[in-house]
């Protein structure tokens, strides 16, 4: 898009429509100690080569994950992307970050994320699925949301101090200028969250619990899907690895009303943590308090098959008092990126790629320690796990990453600072056993 600055013709036609005799009139709402008094520096312009080297400088200041071996996961994950996948999703029939409104322009872009929602079903063993979100904390923030909405007398959600800590701040931001209030779930020495101090909560409308957790653990979901019918309140289950569902249980088997998650892991590159995708998935029972979109499979006059916007529960198409959200635009392209992967690395695939990431992971947390690391948990996992590190690690971590680009682990005491020098590691199916061996005898030099 094209920058047009306004001439001075054009302000001054714009003020005399407005009524204002110069721009100072027009703020003058504005009270002065908030204006600038110097102006803003701008630097002189550029020629095009003169920007291209500027931005390249810059661009050369950032860190590229794909020189550095990166043990780290905490909800952005490092997987292979099929060449396909590139080529495809960049055709400019699918080069769209929304969903089409007119039907009979879009049938094919429609169908993609038709598709979506039933692999997203499938994978996660719900009914119904949305369009998508931004990511798993949006998405996660509106479950919290409709379950808050469905109770009329309580006006807390239950959430696990084990869902990613980011996420938990997005929920607080969602539901605190509604008037709701988010309490945490306490977890355990197992590194699991405490179902017994949920029992002892009141006035809950939900509860939100992320498996596998922040530290990688599998929480027991049965356990928390009992508690919630004993209180006849909706459990929403979460996750940040859509990739374990190849290894283990679905969510819906295990008794999820909803279900948010990130769907980066699904072909999408992590690109500095962004862009991600939000998946939100329900029971059928949950179909009209889902936000945003649902593409839906007709018949069109002549009885040929086609595809829709069914429902679409946002401000844009119903009266906004009864709009479930506002803000839970889908990122269209993403959706139709993890479709694309979902259809090319199939169940088999799937499979395999979740079996690489917890073989892998189990062989890296054995020889880690090997070198003084400690399990802090003996909890089950799939990917990622916290070890306690020796004495004098973070000074060698960080050199580590200066000198040997190699990203040990993420340091979890700025989220949890009861756990000093424990750190979060991960291995996906990028990390060869010759890369686990080589941190192995870096950390043990």
């Amino acid at each position: 898009m094209r920058y047009l600055p306004h001439t001075q013709d054009d302000i001054e036609s714009m003020l005399k429509v407005t009524g204002h005799a110069s721009l100072d009139d027009l703020f003058a709402g504005i009270p002065d100690h908030l204006k600038t008094k110097q102006g803003i520096d701008i630097p002189e312009s550029l020629s095009e080569w003169e920007l291209n080297a500027h931005m390249e400088q810059l661009a050369s200041l950032n860190i590229a994950c794909k020189d550095y071996k990166c043990f780290l996961g905490a909800g952005s994950y490092d997987h292979y992307i099929p060449a396909i996948i590139p080529y495809l999703i960049s055709r400019s029939e699918f080069m769209t970050a929304y969903t089409p409104y007119q039907p009979e322009v879009s049938q094919g872009t429609l169908q993609g994320i038709y598709e979506f929602q039933t692999m997203i079903t499938e994978l996660l063993g719900m009914d119904i699925a949305t369009a998508s979100h931004y990511d798993c904390g949006t998405a996660l923030a509106e479950a919290c949301l409709i379950a808050l909405r469905k109770n009329h007398t309580d006006n807390k959600i239950a959430v696990s101090s084990l869902v990613h800590p980011s996420h938990r701040q997005i929920i607080q931001t969602y539901i605190h200028p509604a008037g709701y209030e988010m309490v945490e779930i306490p977890y355990t020495k197992e590194g699991l969250t405490d179902v017994v101090a949920l029992e002892k909560m009141e006035g809950i409308a939900g509860v939100a619990v992320q498996s596998p957790n922040f530290f990688g653990n599998i929480e027991d979901l049965k356990a928390f899907k009992t508690t919630a019918d004993t209180k006849n309140i909706l459990f929403i289950m979460s996750f940040t690895e859509a990739l374990a569902y190849g290894l283990l249980k679905n969510p819906g088997s295990l008794g999820a009303d909803l279900v948010a998650g990130e769907g980066q892991s699904l072909g999408i590159a992590k690109s500095f943590g962004g862009p991600g995708l939000g998946l939100l998935a329900g029971t059928q029972k949950q179909m009209r308090n889902l936000p945003g979109r649902l593409i839906g499979k007709t018949k069109d006059a002549n009885g040929a098959d086609g595809f829709v916007l069914t429902l679409a529960t946002r401000e844009q198409h119903i009266r906004r008092e009864k709009a479930s959200s506002n803000i839970c635009s889908n990122n269209g392209l993403n959706a139709m990126t993890a479709a694309m992967y979902l259809a090319t690395v199939g169940k088999t695939g799937i499979r395999e790629i979740a079996l690489q990431n917890h073989d892998k992971a189990e062989y890296l947390k054995k020889s880690l320690m090997n070198s003084d690391f400690t399990p802090a948990f003996s909890t089950p996992f799939f990917n990622e796990f916290v070890m306690k590190a020796p004495d004098g690690f973070e000074k060698k971590r960080k050199a580590l990453i200066q000198d040997k680009c190699i990203f040990a682990g993420m340091n979890l005491e700025p989220y949890y600072p009861e756990l000093k020098q424990h750190y979060l590691f991960c291995a996906t199916e990028t990390i060869s056993k010759c890369d686990i061996d080589h941190l192995v005898k870096e950390v043990q030099s």
